[in-house]
């Protein structure tokens, strides 16, 4: 079935805050066929769902350019890695546009400045032609208006043609009412003087406002490039070129571009694997730590996966590819990593909300600070102190710091999730992981291996293990029954010779038989022995009862019609489960316990991990009711699981984190999928984004405060007690300052590391 609305995401230009972004989204909304559009300012991204019928990709960049804003545009057929190389490009191209337009502003204003305190000393007045010198000024100036800070006027003019402001709207009328009060006081200084005013410039004011927020964005750009390092270094990863088998057993070194589905490819000992695909012939170690965190090497061998971008160490080996591009597993988390950056947090619509309606409020609060003062303050000074605080209160309240607060936290915590082994969905998983505080865990592939192994093997007296074993593994081999394999895999890891067996036969609900060296072999259950007429010793039905009670599953063997040894069958504990459902307990969380097994075995597994509270009979369609109970009782449930059935219980939790090596439709129901299945992750998806929320709430405390606190004292609060206002210049400081700290608070994020088990 057609989809019935697709997703289309777009590279904007020409964004310079919260506002812009704000603007942006506004616009695309009202797009006839968005159903929804968000536009993150710190990934300069927007992201539109829309109904094919009504709306296009050509209709949503209209919207766009509409709008008074640039679209980058992506050529379709290009790659992942290709086309993030051509968007990083053109932000080099911009950043080093922004650059050469500040240090226009820079140089122009270190002339501007020092000729402007000439006017300070009444000494120079006096010998230094002041029309003259005004004059000069406005020259110096021009450059800083028209070619540094034009983009800030043409900004302000396009949200004023569509009836919005942003950040631009407070630097332009600022900037601007300085500008022209200069020019005036320059052109007509006879008018000023008629009117008992000394005819003041603010040249310097102008001038080193412009440069100073240009330094600010400056900065804030390239903080937020270091911000989308971790999509860069995951695009660094792939694999350049392909050693493809052509036709003919010929090897051919080709681009990456090039590789086809079912091609043939050889890797050597220290190459890298250059798509996903699975191995025909060879067998090696392979590092996979750039996608499950794993440092350890995963041995490989024939049929086994291999994933593009993963580093072979030692052996060699040919595959065949089964993915390419698009569908691989690293194109597959860099998208995932690209569209959690771009998702909105729950924790910013306080900071959307304030941003939507601040900057009208804060000319409003300008326009009543400039009336005050000049109805207030003495004749003589009231148009320069009216105008001084009018233009700090603009230029102050510029909320750069209140739109960059959350994204460029989630920007670097998403990309240091994926460096160990986390892929977060979004922003709003991400968020919920650090509101958890009970964590519900499925047995099966969870907690245990989810596959049996032999747990305990007991010959019967009189009985030699290695000679028992090598008949066991003998029929076993002949059977495709999963306990059978377990048994095999227990035998090989024993060392047991392999001999070979006649006769085989598999008995249906009992076990198997065959004839190994010219003696009958029987191994099954119980049933299995009561029907042959072979009775067990008191000593064997004993060891029989204590592995019983120990929830473990019971292989009967006898070899020529006597009880010759049993076998223990369990699903055994990942090693790792015990120490990371303690380190979940130590951080305050409830873990509790789902499985469908009985009582008994869930009461043995449960002990084994430390955990005291457990659901055991649990259908697979009883699953999700267990999570609502755990709902009902008011917890936060994060539900971890691998299998088809925990889908409805990931989908029903908080939260959901499916385990890497669970089924894909596990996956897709879950906010969080950990690459590794080690229960560690879970502590490290907590860790994370309770690091994350917390950066988060400082980022907006911080913007918070400073505009709380910075529009009244420049309104001028503090000149009546203390005599003092807030300049201009140094309210441009102050919001640059704002912004970058902000930006370095969220990369102190890239520090993060997983605490040791």
């Amino acid at each position: 079935m057609e989809p019935t609305t697709k997703t289309e995401t777009l590279d904007i230009e020409g964004m310079t805050c919260a506002s812009c972004a704000s603007f942006v989204e506004k616009s695309l909304s009202r797009t006839p066929g968005v159903q929804r559009a968000v536009v993150n300012f710190a990934t300069e991204k927007a992201t539109i769902e829309y109904e094919p019928a009504q709306a296009s990709p050509a209709s949503l960049k209209a919207a766009v350019i509409g709008a008074g804003y640039g679209v980058m545009e992506r050529a379709p057929d290009t790659s992942a890695a290709d086309r993030q190389a051509e968007i990083d490009e053109q932000k080099a191209r911009a950043y080093d546009k922004l650059k050469r337009r500040f240090w226009v502003a820079a140089g122009l204003a270190a002339l501007i400045m020092p000729l402007s305190m000439l006017m300070l000393w009444p000494a120079m007045m006096q010998r230094v032609n002041m029309q003259g010198l005004n004059y000069g000024l406005l020259v110096l100036t021009l450059p800083v208006v028209a070619y540094s800070g034009r983009e800030f006027y043409s900004s302000a003019w396009n949200g004023f043609k569509h009836r919005a402001a942003n950040m631009d709207t407070l630097i332009t009328v600022g900037t601007g009412a300085a500008f022209l009060y200069s020019v005036a006081a320059t052109v007509v200084p006879g008018w000023f003087m008629r009117q008992g005013i000394m005819p003041e410039v603010y040249y310097d004011t102008t001038a080193t406002i412009i440069a100073l927020i240009l330094l600010g964005k400056v900065l804030e750009l390239r903080a937020k490039t270091q911000t989308s390092a971790a999509i860069k270094a995951l695009m660094g990863l792939q694999a350049k070129t392909a050693r493809v088998v052509r036709p003919g057993g010929q090897e051919v070194d080709v681009p990456i571009e090039q590789v086809q589905l079912g091609d043939v490819v050889v890797v050597r000992p220290g190459e890298k694997v250059a798509t996903d695909g699975v191995i025909e012939e060879g067998h090696s170690a392979v590092d996979e730590a750039m996608l499950t965190g794993e440092s350890l090497p995963v041995e490989k061998k024939a049929g086994d996966p291999v994933f593009g971008a993963t580093l072979n160490k030692t052996g060699s080996f040919r595959f065949r590819v089964t993915k390419v591009g698009a569908d691989t597993m690293l194109s597959q988390i860099v998208k995932l990593v690209e569209d959690a950056q771009g998702s909105r947090a729950p924790i910013q619509r306080l900071a959307d909300k304030v941003s939507a309606i601040f900057v009208p409020t804060v000319v409003v609060i300008a326009l009543l600070t400039f009336v005050l003062w000049f109805d207030l303050a003495p004749v003589e000074s009231r148009l320069p102190l009216a105008l001084v605080n009018f233009v700090a209160v603009l230029i102050i309240a510029c909320p750069c710091a209140l739109g960059l607060a959350t994204p460029t936290a989630i920007m670097v915590s998403t990309g240091k999730g994926a460096e160990h082994g986390v892929l977060i969905r979004n922003a709003e998983a991400l968020e919920k992981a650090g509101q958890v505080n009970t964590v519900l865990l499925d047995k099966t592939g969870t907690i245990t291996r989810g596959e049996p192994a032999v747990t305990d093997f007991v010959p019967a007296p009189g009985q030699d293990a290695g000679s028992l074993l090598q008949l066991v593994a003998a029929v076993e081999r002949q059977s495709e029954h999963p306990l059978a394999e377990a048994v095999v895999r227990y035998a090989e890891a024993q060392g047991a010779a392999a001999f070979s067996a006649t006769g085989f036969r598999a008995l249906e609900g009992k076990g198997a038989e065959a004839v190994v060296n010219g003696q009958a072999v029987l191994i099954g259950n119980f049933r299995l022995l009561e029907e042959a007429g072979i009775s067990l010793s008191p000593a064997v039905r004993r060891q029989a009862d204590e592995l019983l009670a120990q929830a473990k599953t019971v292989l009967y063997i006898a070899v020529a019609g006597q009880v010759a040894g049993l076998l223990g069958v369990a699903d055994t504990v990942r090693d790792t489960s015990a120490a990371a459902i303690k380190r979940l307990q130590a951080m305050g969380m409830e873990v509790v316990m789902m499985t469908g097994d009985n009582p008994e075995t869930a009461a043995q597994v449960a002990g084994q991990v430390g955990i005291t509270r457990y659901f055991a009979e649990v259908l697979p369609s009883g699953k999700a009711g267990k999570v609502k109970e755990l709902q009902a009782e008011g917890r936060i449930v994060a539900m971890v699981g691998d299998g088809i059935n925990d889908a409805p219980a990931l989908a029903q939790a908080d939260i959901g984190l499916a385990m890497g090596g669970g089924t894909d439709v596990a996956m897709e129901a879950a906010g969080i999928t950990l690459m590794r299945s080690d229960l560690h992750g879970v502590v490290t998806a907590i860790e994370l984004s309770r690091q994350t929320i917390r950066t988060i709430r400082q980022n907006l405390f911080f913007a918070f405060i400073y505009n709380t606190l910075g529009i009244p004292v420049a309104a001028g609060l503090l000149y009546p007690f203390l005599g003092i206002t807030l300049s201009p210049m140094l309210a441009a400081g102050a919001m640059a300052l704002s912004s970058v700290s902000v930006l370095t608070n969220s990369l102190r994020l890239r520090a993060f590391s997983p605490a040791k088990p």
